[in-house]
């Protein structure tokens, strides 16, 4: 594994949460992308497009808070474990024996930001996310 992260949702104010966080941790966003960066295939109807599909401020030496905006959310589904491993298999493994008796959102797969991602809530109401990075240095 290379590292747990918390992935944060909000409903639509995203950009102005991560600028706080970023005001009081310091650094740099690693990642911005709104909605109308998605390929045509991966577009999500409905967006704002200029809204946050994905952020990424690294918060210390190997944690990253990430977040989105949703349509939906509230206090309990507002955030993710997010869990970033060393390969497909590891990957794998992790997801199948933490969704084992929970809900799977999305099985991995490979997807257009060049990962192997999958989600899933557990067995006790926690939601999860699992990825090996394709391009993970």
């Amino acid at each position: 594994m290379t590292g747990i992260n918390p992935y944060l949702n909000f409903k639509g104010n995203t950009e102005e949460a991560f600028n706080f966080y970023k005001s009081i941790f310091g650094g740099e966003f690693t990642v911005v992308m709104r909605f109308k960066d998605l390929p045509p295939e991966a577009a999500v109807p409905g967006s704002d497009p200029e809204k946050i599909m994905h952020i990424a401020l690294p918060i210390g030496k190997e944690t990253i808070l990430m977040g989105n905006d949703v349509a939906e959310t509230t206090i309990g589904n507002n955030f993710f474990i997010s869990i970033n491993m060393h390969s497909e298999g590891e990957a794998d493994l992790i997801f199948k024996g933490l969704s084992a008796g929970g809900k799977v959102t999305m099985p991995m797969q490979k997807v257009f930001w060049g990962a192997y991602f999958g989600m899933f809530k557990d067995k006790f109401d926690i939601q999860w996310m699992v990825s090996f990075d394709y391009n993970q240095k």
